[in-house]
Order: structure tokens, then C-alpha cells, then sequence
């Protein structure tokens, strides 16, 4: 079994006891993390020194950044970390393994700049394309920040000119699974609409489960057909989204 998991951890330092318990329980052999808000060297020193684990850290103080822990057993030697050249405010980061291409990603919320938000979408609609024709597998992991239909978000929360849920946005990111990728989570569940991964921090949104689905696995179909399972955790940890984990069987 090949297990994925992704999470918007708002604060890795604030989350670092609830990271490494994750990490324990589940043992993915790929953590894609968003929202870290740390630089390398504010990080928990565990982290990277964590037994059997490679990981590689993309952030800043204080905003954003992603990071990835890929588990030492599926991959023996070092991996190949990068960042696409249209990264900016330390949102994608990527590693090349055997299986796939996994990239974690943090789209940007777009409530103070839409217009970079919808650039970014649009340039990793070109980077899925371009792995596509090169029939390399993809797997886009993370916090996309756009509620793919209406059934993604609670009926309370549905704003017809809310950000996330604006028609262009939705029409980006069906063009990025297009490109020859599958969202796991909705083959699992389609007809699920009750299934959030964020939830706003007041009046117990998370416990009574009124959120949005903004956090994905999109895989490509190669992967997709061999999808075992795919949850999400919403009642584990203290974050505003819940960690979402895909096991194939491969």
C-alpha cells in the first residue's frame, strides 16, 4: 500500500506534538504539509531529524510555506526536491519518485490579491499539462483554497461571490483535473455533501461540521485506478482543516 497524506497544519509550530503523532499513527510514506509559517531554522529540530523519514522545508517566517516528508523505506536514496519557477511566497513545492511526481501545494486565499491567485492556478494548470504530455504520473496534494461545485460547501456557507466558490476559480481547477487527473476523494465519496476538509475557528463550525472543501488529492488516472481508501480527519488536531490521506494499492 502506497498512502499520501496532506495538511494544512496553520502553524507548524503551533502543531508540532499533533505533526508528530500524525506521523506516528499513520506512517505515510508521503506527508505533504501547507501553511507552515516557519523558516528552516525556526523549525521543531525533530522534524528533520526524524528516523525514517527525507524530508525538504519551503517557507518563511511568520506566512505560508509547504513542506514534505517522504519515508525512507519507499524510497532508499535521497529524492529530488524542487519548486516550479512559478512559485512565489513559498506555495509549491515537488519531489520525483518512482510512482509519481507529488507536489504540496498552498494555492493563495485571494482575498487580498484574486488577480495572483488566479495566476498561480493558472500556471499549475500548465505544469499538470506539461507532466501530462510528458506521461509522467502527478499527484496534487494540499490546500487549493477553490470549492470545487456547491456541493463542497456546507448550504450556510454557499456565497454566490465569495472567493473560493467564484466561477472562474471552480473553472481553473477543472481544467487542472483535466489534465489527466482524478479527484480521489470524490470517487470515493460522490455523492457525499457533508464531506469538508476547513472549517471557520468560531461558533463550533468544526464540530458541527459547517466547512468547505478546499484541501485535494488529485491524482493521475494510472494512480487514481488503484485508489484504496481516501479520509479525511476532521475531528484530529487543532488546525482549521483536517488532514486528508489516500492509500493505493501498489
Amino acid at each position: 500500500m502506497f498512502k499520501i497524506a496532506t495538511w494544512n497544519v496553520n502553524g507548524i509550530r503551533a502543531r508540532q506534538a499533533e505533526v508528530q503523532d500524525f506521523i506516528e499513527r499513520e506512517q505515510p510514506d508521503v506527508l505533504c504539509l501547507q501553511e507552515i509559517k516557519a523558516a528552516i531554522d525556526q523549525l521543531p529540530v525533530w522534524l528533520c531529524q526524524m528516523e525514517g523519514y527525507w524530508c525538504y522545508w519551503h517557507g518563511g517566517k511568520g506566512y505560508s510555506g509547504v513542506g514534505l516528508h517522504v519515508r525512507k523505506a519507499t524510497m532508499l536514496e535521497p529524492p529530488v526536491f524542487a519548486h516550479p519557477d512559478f512559485d512565489y511566497e513559498h506555495r509549491i513545492a515537488t519531489v520525483r519518485l518512482p510512482q509519481a511526481v507529488v507536489a504540496s501545494i498552498y494555492v493563495p486565499n485571494g482575498g487580498k490579491d484574486f488577480p495572483a491567485k488566479m495566476r498561480f492556478l493558472e500556471a499549475l494548470d500548465a505544469y499538470a499539462l506539461g507532466l501530462q504530455a510528458s506521461g509522467i504520473p502527478l499527484v496534487l496534494c494540499g490546500d487549493l483554497n477553490v470549492a470545487r461545485t456547491e456541493m463542497d460547501v456546507h448550504p450556510k456557507e454557499q456565497k454566490p461571490r465569495a472567493i473560493g466558490q467564484l466561477p472562474e476559480e471552480r473553472a481553473l481547477l477543472e481544467s487542472i483535473i483535466s489534465r489527466g487527473l482524478v479527484d480521489v476523494h470524490r470517487r470515493v465519496e460522490p455523492d457525499n455533501a457533508e464531506l469538508f476538509t476547513w472549517w471557520a475557528p468560531w461558533r463550533s463550525m468544526k464540530q458541527r461540521n459547517i466547512g468547505w472543501r478546499l484541501d485535494y488529492v488529485l491524482a493521475s488516472q494510472v494512480l487514481a485506478d488503484r485508489l484504496a481508501s481516501c479520509v479525511v480527519q476532521r475531528e484530529f488536531g487543532t488546525s482549521d482543516h483536517g488532514p486528508v490521506v489516500a492509500a493505493f494499492d501498489l
